[in-house]
């Protein structure tokens, strides 16, 4: 368990009397949290719930599974390698798709199979690295508001508190909340960004000079 998980059930109340005030008296018109209601779509016991949900230990565990693919494309490669005891068209063209072959699988890192799977595993533990920060943004967000004046506010209003003050503290507590959301979103954006390319898909290419080759051309078999 982490810092968020222990402050999960304490947050959890107070965002659920925030929503409710939210829901029944708004915000004042000028207030902060209104772009940032528009921009998440989302009150702020709903960002609560989905930060939780965010676990990196199976993101982590994947990547050790695709690194374990990357060294079964680099064995099949070296079955790929080697002379050949041929020679003629078909020897060549043969050839021509065998280092193709053994390219696309592991040649150039930024065109080949196990290139693509080592940015896969990059970008994963990237996204676990996201996980871990986002939930631990949102723990001290969570741990500043749940003590503060504002909190008071809101969990008193239900008990004979000021209504006319509850409603400004939930907005405050709730821009609290969303803006480290909105900032993790930004984060998640931009990191998604970073490795768009280098996780495209990778299409085979055959070799052009290899030529479709001739059933009635000579072929010499070596011994």
């Amino acid at each position: 368990m982490d810092p968020l998980d222990h402050l999960a059930g304490s947050a959890a109340d107070l965002l659920g009397r925030v929503d409710d005030l939210l829901a029944a008296a708004g915000a004042p018109d000028d207030h902060r949290i209104w772009p940032l209601l528009r921009r998440l779509r989302a009150l702020p016991g709903a960002v609560l719930g989905e930060v939780l949900a965010l676990r990196p230990a199976p993101l982590t565990a994947a990547g050790h599974a695709v690194r374990a693919q990357i060294e079964e494309y680099v064995h099949a490669r070296q079955y790929l390698t080697g002379d050949d005891p041929w020679q003629g068209a078909g020897a060549r063209a043969y050839a021509a798709h065998r280092d193709a072959l053994a390219a696309y699988l592991d040649g150039d890192r930024s065109e080949s199979l196990t290139g693509r799977l080592d940015a896969t595993v990059s970008y994963a533990d990237a996204v676990a690295d996201w996980m871990v920060r986002t939930r631990y943004a949102l723990a001290r967000t969570l741990a500043e508001v749940l003590g503060s004046a504002e909190a008071v506010a809101v969990v008193t209003a239900g008990r004979g508190g000021d209504p006319g003050v509850a409603g400004p503290a939930a907005a405050e507590i709730g821009a609290r909340v969303l803006a480290t959301a909105a900032e993790a979103e930004e984060q998640a954006r931009a990191l998604l960004h970073q490795w768009s390319e280098a996780l495209a898909e990778l299409p085979y290419r055959a070799p052009t000079e290899a030529g479709t080759g001739r059933f009635d051309a000579t072929t010499w078999v070596g011994r």
